[in-house]
């Protein structure tokens, strides 16, 4: 998976596209993580489809093609979902065990595995202008396709350097994770204009009532 693709998000999606990396993004489909109101984006297959395109990870013809699926077939649809929310709740666990430098899951990581081997069945090897990469071998065939680029973006982030970087917010009710790039690796808030103004509203705020 290329991690250059960059996500076509609608002004008037539910989504965001702060993580950096396609399999953050993933885990970020669930508000305030860690608050008293949570709030679940992905409740319907239609919902992993439209993040899918917004990731940029899915075309909208091939999203119509898997959503005829999904309609003639919903109970499968329901299995993919369900699989789907299995293996983000599992990157969670990985990723932010990684960051808090805790026991990897065994369990998640099992779950991992057990997608990755599944996506190794569907791709190849390919060559554009003397660069390789890997390509998925017909992306529309399964409704939970969706997850392969997903699962091969986790194994490839665990795998590579770029571990170190990733982040937790620093917002208790928050909780995203974020691979950070900036130069001193000091960024804390999945986003400065949500969570990071919050925390300095929140820092202003106290302030006051301890001068009272």
């Amino acid at each position: 998976m290329n991690q250059a693709v960059m996500p076509r998000q609608n002004s008037k999606s539910p989504f965001e596209f702060t993580g950096g990396h396609l399999c953050l993004n993933f885990t970020n489909t669930v508000d305030n993580r860690k608050g008293l109101n949570r709030k679940e984006l992905l409740t319907s297959y239609a919902d992993l489809l439209r993040w899918a395109e917004e990731a940029n990870i899915l075309r909208m013809k091939d999203a119509g093609r898997l959503q005829n699926m999904a309609e003639a077939a919903p109970g499968q649809a329901k299995s993919a979902l369900c699989s789907a929310l299995q293996l983000r709740e599992s990157l969670y666990a990985l990723f932010s065990a990684a960051t808090e430098r805790r026991a990897i899951p065994g369990t998640a990581l099992s779950v991992l595995n057990r997608a990755v081997q599944r996506t190794a069945q569907h791709e190849r090897i390919a060559e554009d202008r003397r660069r390789f990469h890997w390509q998925l071998i017909s992306p529309e065939s399964s409704l939970d396709s969706i997850l392969w680029p997903i699962a091969r973006s986790a194994a490839d982030l665990l795998t590579s350097p770029d571990l170190e970087n990733v982040r937790q917010c620093a917002s208790t009710d928050c909780a995203w994770l974020f691979l950070d790039a900036t130069k001193n690796h000091r960024r804390r808030w999945c986003e400065m204009r949500t969570c990071g103004n919050r925390a300095k509203a929140r820092r202003y705020y106290e302030r006051q009532r301890s001068e009272l």
